[in-house]
């Protein structure tokens, strides 16, 4: 909700809201893509272990790696979250693409999207972008945005999809920016 849901149409049988991480890196690149324009993007997910992670090391259907045990290893992995990303917004498809570091914590992650903009702006242009619509329109309760110096476990049960960290991004030059958003 918030994203694409003016598009929807009464012929649609089947409705996905992708992933968690999905969820958080839409609302972002939304706001970003509208306000300044993404020329093209990579996303890196620092994620918590889940259910389907091995507890100890043994076997993976999927790679070498992800038959490694969860709580005690940072384990590289492939994502589909950030291509994901151009389905429910088609103006960034093929845009954008990420990965997934798993990492030995039980809940809240965050998304790091590193990006190159068609409309430079600084960093404080980007933050009051991302503030203003966090605070009102359609991705009100759906985007978040803190200033706060938070770490995981502080948005541990937040609601939201997405809670821009203002704190943690970065600018190389105002076309270039690193920005960062957490999710539980």
């Amino acid at each position: 909700m918030g994203v694409n849901n003016t598009t929807y149409t009464s012929d649609i049988q089947v409705l996905s809201n992708a992933s968690c991480t999905t969820n958080c890196l839409v609302p972002l690149a939304k706001v970003i893509n509208d306000k300044f324009g993404i020329v093209e993007g990579l996303m890196t997910t620092v994620h918590s272990y889940t259910a389907t992670q091995k507890v100890v090391d043994a076997p993976s259907n999927k790679d070498w790696r992800g038959g490694r045990t969860a709580a005690q290893n940072i384990i590289p992995s492939s994502t589909g979250a950030a291509k994901a990303v151009g389905k429910v917004i088609p103006s960034l498809n093929g845009k954008l693409t990420g990965m997934a570091m798993r990492v030995p914590t039980s809940n809240v992650s965050v998304v790091d999207l590193t990006c190159r903009l068609e409309k430079g702006a600084s960093y404080d242009e980007i933050k009051q972008a991302i503030k203003a619509a966090s605070e009102e329109g359609e991705l009100k309760n759906i985007l978040g945005y803190t200033e706060d110096d938070v770490v995981s476990s502080d948005l541990n049960g937040d609601e939201r999809s997405s809670i821009f960290d203002a704190k943690a991004g970065i600018s190389l030059n105002p076309n270039f920016v690193k920005l960062v958003a957490w999710y539980d």
